[in-house]
């Protein structure tokens, strides 16, 4: 029996035996992907930090400077404010707001830095260019982009806040409770000497939670409520 594979567009399809009707496999669209992302903005400066810094890392680009993998710090994206680089937010101080496009232009410096380019060529390089032309080149840059919902923000400083961070907490816990009842990996986190915490890999305190020695530390001090305590 032989089947054969064709790829029109972004859907492959798979051809079975003379007869039999033919199966379809859709591959995502970066583009459609990447917009994907324009439902979470507005975002305050570290949010959109914390965002580009995420999906940078589960980016299949391999850079040719290791520095420039580095999250855009809060600092880095003002530099890059004063440098033209970035285009001003909207609003001052505090209650400053960065849109999609402020999204797209970060992402796109840290690719160029991480393909090796240097600062100054990326300022010639971004002058006036469209957000269709940036968008387009984020997508082809990042074809591995994984959507929203998929995207591993795990760390100290949380889930963003505001309409980002709620709408990405509900994607994830959604998500965990529809795909409970397929095949999975688990994390174990050492706790302490015969003790370890096996959790979920797609459970949200693995995609989105506090790292693992915080979580150890936290599942540490609750168990010193429910031992006895040594008679003094």
């Amino acid at each position: 029996m032989s089947r054969h594979l064709r790829v029109t567009g972004g859907t492959a399809i798979l051809r079975g035996p003379s007869g039999a009707e033919p199966m379809t496999a859709t591959t995502p669209d970066p583009l459609q992907t990447l917009r994907a992302y324009r439902s979470l903005a507005p975002w305050n400066l570290r949010d959109l930090s914390m965002l580009v810094g995420a999906v940078l890392e589960a980016s299949s680009v391999t850079p040719i400077n290791a520095a420039a993998r580095a999250r855009p710090s809060e600092r880095t994206i003002r530099f890059y404010v004063s440098r033209g680089l970035v285009s001003p937010p909207d609003g001052r101080g505090t209650a400053a707001t960065y849109s999609y496009r402020h999204f797209l232009q970060l992402l796109c410096i840290k690719v160029r830095q991480m393909e090796g380019a240097t600062l100054d060529a990326i300022v010639a390089e971004m002058r006036d260019l469209t957000g269709d032309v940036l968008e387009r080149r984020a997508a082809q840059a990042l074809s591995g982009l994984p959507a929203p919902d998929q995207l591993a923000l795990r760390g100290a400083s949380g889930l963003p806040r505001g309409r980002s961070g709620r709408a990405l907490s509900g994607w994830i816990v959604r998500e965990a409770a529809k795909e409970g009842h397929l095949p999975t990996t688990w994390r174990r986190i050492p706790v302490a000497r015969g003790l370890e915490l096996h959790v979920d890999a797609d459970h949200p305190l693995s995609r989105v939670g506090p790292l693992e020695a915080d979580v150890a530390e936290a599942v540490r001090q609750a168990l010193t409520k429910l031992l006895p305590t040594a008679p003094t």
